[in-house]
């Protein structure tokens, strides 16, 4: 009777809700497909400028691959920025018109957290981590120049250092020892901001580590889109807006004969 209770209290508790989760805050488009706490589906394009004409292309497949269609979908996560103004615009405005659409919720997840999601899952997998180190994840978007979006998360992935634009300069590693407050910390860095970071914080051993290729991608969304979800974590989809971080600052026109 005991166990039949514990199936039953099991199946109960069993997170089969599906979820749409969006990526376009990069170069990369990618769509995921969450259901029973796990990604059933996922699909991308690194295909310039294009988010636009595919986003909706690939949420269609998406559906048509797993055998179901939008109304079983029960909530949009969005990543919501920092990143490309011009990807979040049209990442966003996909996920408000299907909420709207299908009258479900929108869930907004910062971009450089799920990215730390998928950076731990990663270190973890490949065993980067040194021994009796404790792992700061720092995930970067490019953001033009020496300049990236960034933040610093812990182990736990909490942000020990808030999102922010910086330009990395050698200093930089001063303010994120001064935000850990442990003198036995390994720094890990991915994201396509992170690549043009190795000359001015070259790797060290068991201080500096680069995950060389890493991307932002709709699948790392799944663990803060499932407990968004649970907690009733929802935007006002009326209201809601990306999070651009900075201004957007349009290239000045050039009339010929006027320069």
């Amino acid at each position: 009777m005991l166990e039949t209770l514990n199936k039953e209290q099991k199946t109960k508790n069993k997170f089969e809700t599906m979820i749409i989760a969006i990526e376009t805050a990069t170069t990369i488009c990618s769509v995921a497909l969450i259901k029973d706490e796990k990604t059933i589906g996922l699909l991308e394009s690194d295909e310039t400028n294009s988010h636009s004409k595919i986003l909706h292309i690939l949420i269609d497949k998406l559906l048509k691959d797993a055998g179901t269609d939008i109304s079983s979908v029960k909530a949009i996560a969005i990543s919501k920025g920092p990143g490309s103004y011009t990807g979040l615009r049209i990442g966003v405005s996909a996920a408000k018109g299907l909420c709207y659409a299908k009258d479900i919720p929108l869930i907004g997840i910062n971009t450089l957290q799920s990215m730390a999601y998928g950076m731990r899952e990663r270190a973890l997998r490949e065993g980067i981590i040194p021994e009796h180190k404790h792992p700061f994840f720092i995930p970067m978007i490019d953001a033009r120049r020496m300049e990236v979006f960034t933040a610093v998360y812990d182990k736990d992935l909490n942000a020990v250092k808030e999102t922010s634009a910086e330009i990395i300069t050698p200093e930089t590693i001063d303010n994120w020892r001064s935000s850990v407050n442990t003198s036995d910390y390994v720094f890990i860095l991915g994201g396509d901001g992170a690549a043009k970071c190795k000359e001015v914080l070259p790797p060290a051993k068991d201080t500096i580590v680069y995950l060389d290729s890493f991307e932002a991608s709709a699948r790392y969304m799944l663990e803060p889109a499932i407990k968004a979800f649970k907690e009733q974590q929802f935007e006002d989809t009326a209201y809601f807006e990306p999070f651009y971080l900075k201004d957007f600052i349009a290239g000045k026109p050039r009339v010929k004969g006027l320069d």
